[in-house]
């Protein structure tokens, strides 16, 4: 499913939320194609499993080839896997954490990221796109230690990578969430264990409350629309007890389970 999140005829949003079989194997994943004035960019283009069918659905917009930039939000299989063939099918540049920048190469063969990766530094920075500018805010261990969100100014959308997720099948992420407690069932759990610390969620939110900010897109599920339900997120993230915050030393005991192949 390609969902038009936002377009103007000079700046287009697009997602693609279903472009792996919803079988069980494999998570849910959304990626992005930002194009503004002709310039493209891709974020968090996935693994393997999604490289052909988006690279045959963005044709519609833009060519591979045509690229400027791949953006990852970290280094996860799901954001990046399928590196490799993006270094050949285009020309675009990684854009990615200097803490992942000397790791992401290992995901391609010999010299294939050669000078084609734009490192971060942790405090962010702006990405000229066309003729707008990314903003390229840290949200490091919401959940991996060098971590960025992706502000587009002119759409107003928070590209939230893994912050805002929800277990829901391709179709489901299609359709927006307006008021938070439709979805916070399918978001809860996830949230408790893949985000470090209700400190860092609390350091994010005071962050982001003054930003403009009509939908945050997280890279898994569906996306979260309007003023009301952007504000119901950040409120209930700032809240949100997760992580660290709940270990203790049951969570760390010598086991004596067997490991058994699934199914």
């Amino acid at each position: 499913m390609t969902t038009e999140l936002f377009n103007n005829g000079k700046h287009l949003c697009l997602m693609f939320s279903d472009l792996v079989e919803d079988d069980g194997d494999a998570v849910q994943a959304n990626q992005f194609l930002l194009i503004d004035h002709g310039q493209g960019a891709i974020i968090d283009p996935g693994g393997n499993m999604t490289f052909n069918e988006l690279t045959l659905t963005m044709r519609k917009y833009m060519a591979p080839q045509d690229l400027h930039y791949l953006l990852a939000s970290h280094a996860d299989p799901d954001i990046i896997a399928s590196l490799d063939r993006w270094m050949t099918a285009s020309r675009a540049d990684l854009v990615i954490s200097r803490l992942w920048a000397r790791f992401a190469p290992h995901f391609c063969k010999l010299g294939k990221t050669d000078k084609r990766i734009l490192s971060v530094p942790d405090s962010g920075g702006t990405l000229p796109l066309g003729k707008s500018d990314l903003i390229l805010l840290p949200a490091h261990f919401m959940h991996a230690e060098g971590n960025f969100q992706f502000y587009d100014p002119v759409s107003k959308i928070l590209f939230s990578g893994d912050l805002g997720v929800s277990l829901v099948s391709g179709a489901q992420a299609g359709r927006p969430v307006t008021d938070l407690a439709d979805n916070l069932a399918h978001m809860e759990a996830f949230h408790r264990r893949y985000m470090v610390s209700n400190k860092i969620l609390r350091y994010w939110a005071n962050m982001v409350r003054d930003l403009d900010i009509e939908m945050i897109v997280p890279q898994h599920g569906a996306p979260i629309k309007g003023k009301h339900a952007v504000a119901q997120f950040i409120d209930w993230a700032e809240n949100l007890s997760c992580g660290i915050d709940l270990m203790t030393t049951n969570n760390y005991r010598v086991p004596d389970q067997p490991i058994v192949r699934a199914g």
